[in-house]
């Protein structure tokens, strides 16, 4: 392994341990912080059969950028998307400025043991957008 590979490596499985365990169990949390300094970013997550469990990813639409609507999901018969919405932050007194960040949520379900990946990708959807700004890639393993 050379020198210049050693600290990419480093960053990549120190994002990946901070990322798994920064959420309760059966949920994956990243911040836009997260994303400022890593812009593609993976996690895992065991799960059982029949389990709901979900995936909350910092987001700001009044930027440009959305997250993907459906996930990738490479087996289907693994894992199922559920549902996917967009929180913004509860504030106590009145609504958020505009501009606020909220989060886009995913939830997912457990179908049969095995294992799959989800993605999701950050982009501007429109024609000559910018493509996969942030990338996620959430692999989960069913038993």
């Amino acid at each position: 392994m050379n020198k210049r590979s050693f600290p990419i490596l480093f960053i990549f499985f120190f994002s990946l341990i901070i990322t798994a365990c920064s959420s309760a169990p059966g949920e994956v949390e990243v911040s836009c912080d997260d994303f400022y300094d890593v812009q593609e970013r993976s996690a895992e997550i065991t799960v059982a059969v029949d389990e709901e469990f979900t995936l909350t990813l910092c987001s700001n639409p009044t930027t440009g950028f959305l997250w993907s609507e459906d996930a990738d999901i490479s087996d289907d018969e693994v894992i199922q998307q559920i549902s996917h919405e967009f929180v913004l932050p509860e504030e106590k007194d009145e609504p958020p400025p505009p501009g606020t960040p909220g989060q886009d949520i995913w939830t997912f379900k457990g179908l049969k043991a095995g294992s799959s990946t989800i993605y999701v990708e950050y982009s501007r959807p429109w024609e000559g957008g910018e493509k996969g700004e942030w990338t996620f890639i959430l692999m989960v393993i069913v038993e």
